[in-house]
């Protein structure tokens, strides 16, 4: 059967909720990417989500909820920091992780008594998840590994007749998942740079540190979503190149054009300015935009890089970006995208 495509009237937005009662699965537009719903409270639909993806269990799920006054229904012993930021970046792409409450399934957590929770800014986010009175666990609604999908297409092109919905609310504003931030720690601990900036975590919360996989000791699984070297990935081979955008600009054009004479089709993924230095080259080509506009980049990124897959080449290039604001989050998909990482 294949997945029903609904459209944004209240109408369908009821149909959504009542299916996601039933423990059904819904795809829905967030602020960042697309999620895969299911009830957060209902083991069997929270096991469907990873079936559906081809999600290891030890990779944990994200929980949607409609306000942050729902937060103590899937949470206790909320750190003073957390309710501080929920406050002020909620609604928004913000993750907190939290101590789990007893009702909320291990399943969902990878066996942790953590809890990842957000209150999404997008308003059909916000009206399917009031209409469903129910807590959300929702990670991006693709294939596990693959590109995260921000238009119902990119959805559909995944998982059409594994889900029971989507709702088609158009290509998502920010384009890449949200900040994922331990609340549990001291001091707070950085998982996965996104939507919101570092820099303004800090303004708020203060000092915070980076994860390090090395040192995370615990026998369940990981603690966030976004920690796996190989992710949001391309079906063609990507190779990143990192350095000097000078000295990277030119090893990317001689590492073109010698695969080019080999025979190879090549894609270019790389900011608006970059491409005309390719021009003359038979090459496939997909922009970022401005490198001056991070919000862009950040919005193109995923459909750049399916558009681009989709032309079926050998091998796709592209080059990492100023890591500061947007560029972090930018930074880290494409380096856990990338088969291969070029330093110049």
């Amino acid at each position: 059967m294949r997945t029903q495509r609904l459209d944004t009237s209240p109408q369908s937005i009821a149909v959504a909720a009542e299916l996601l009662r039933h423990g059904e699965l819904v795809a829905f537009p967030t602020e960042t990417v697309y999620g895969l719903g299911g009830h957060a409270l209902d083991q069997a639909a929270v096991a469907a989500i990873f079936a559906a993806k081809g999600r290891p269990t030890s990779d944990p799920l994200i929980v949607h909820l409609a306000t942050a006054a729902d937060l103590p229904r899937v949470a206790v012993d909320i750190p003073p920091l957390a309710t501080e930021l929920a406050t002020h970046f909620w609604p928004g792409p913000l993750t907190l992780i939290v101590p789990r409450h007893p009702h909320v399934p291990r399943t969902v957590t990878a066996g942790r008594e953590t809890v990842a929770v957000r209150v999404p800014s997008h308003p059909i986010a916000h009206a399917l998840l009031v209409a469903a009175g129910v807590p959300v666990a929702a990670p991006s609604a693709n294939r596990f590994g693959h590109t995260s999908p921000t238009t119902a297409d990119h959805v559909l092109a995944d998982l059409d007749g594994r889900i029971a919905a989507i709702i088609d609310g158009g290509p998502t504003p920010i384009g890449i998942e949200s900040t994922v931030l331990d609340c549990t720690t001291n001091p707070p601990t950085l998982l996965r740079p996104g939507g919101i900036s570092l820099e303004a975590l800090t303004a708020m919360a203060g000092p915070i540190q980076t994860y390090h996989r090395t040192t995370d000791r615990s026998e369940t699984g990981l603690v966030s979503p976004g920690l796996l070297d190989r992710h949001y990935a391309p079906d063609h081979e990507l190779w990143l190149f990192s350095g000097p955008p000078t000295a990277v600009l030119h090893r990317l054009r001689s590492e073109a054009e010698t695969a080019l004479a080999a025979g190879l089709r090549i894609g270019l993924l790389l900011p608006a300015e970059d491409l005309v230095l390719f021009d003359d080259l038979p090459v496939e080509m997909e922009s970022l935009g401005p490198v001056t506009e991070p919000e862009t980049m950040a919005q193109r990124l995923y459909a750049a890089l399916r558009a681009l897959d989709a032309r079926h080449p050998d091998r796709i290039l592209t080059r990492d970006l100023d890591e500061s604001g947007l560029g972090r989050a930018i930074c880290d998909r494409l380096r856990r995208a990338a088969a291969r990482l070029v330093i110049v």
